[in-house]
């Protein structure tokens, strides 16, 4: 089995879409119109419309209500990444901290409201456990 994809629900694929392509420097794919896809090498990004969400079984999703899930990115320099995303972002959770478990994390929010993580490893225990992952 192979972790496929993490799919948020929107009111504006459009706009969430852009965030993401802004904040992971690739490109969306929109396969329809209610529906984009983020592919990077280790998972995809799927972001689809609200409209959707019946397709799922009713009650079963609802678009910009996601306080559980966070939705997090291993980068090369979180120090570089946090430059970079200051202008777009404007929810921000976290400026670059070291946890305790050896990664150095920022946290915000995209535009709906859901959690993401950009963390880099830092300690040695944390760089040996991330080593041979995507």
């Amino acid at each position: 089995m192979n972790f496929a994809s993490v799919r948020i629900i929107t009111d504006d694929v459009n706009r969430l879409a852009e965030f993401y392509e802004k904040v992971l420097g690739v490109s969306a794919v929109y396969p329809a119109p209610v529906f984009a896809e983020l592919v990077m090498p280790a998972c995809t990004l799927a972001i689809g419309h609200s409209q959707t969400a019946q397709l799922f079984g009713a009650g079963s999703v609802v678009a910009a209500s996601n306080h559980t899930v966070i939705i997090e990115f291993r980068v090369d320099d979180v120090e570089a990444e946090y430059a970079r995303l200051k202008p777009i972002v404007y929810d921000w959770v976290k400026e670059p901290t070291t946890m305790p478990w050896g990664n150095r994390s920022m946290l915000f929010r995209d535009p709906d409201g859901n959690l993401v993580n950009l963390f880099e490893p830092v300690t040695e225990e944390a760089i040996k456990r991330f080593s041979g992952r995507h």
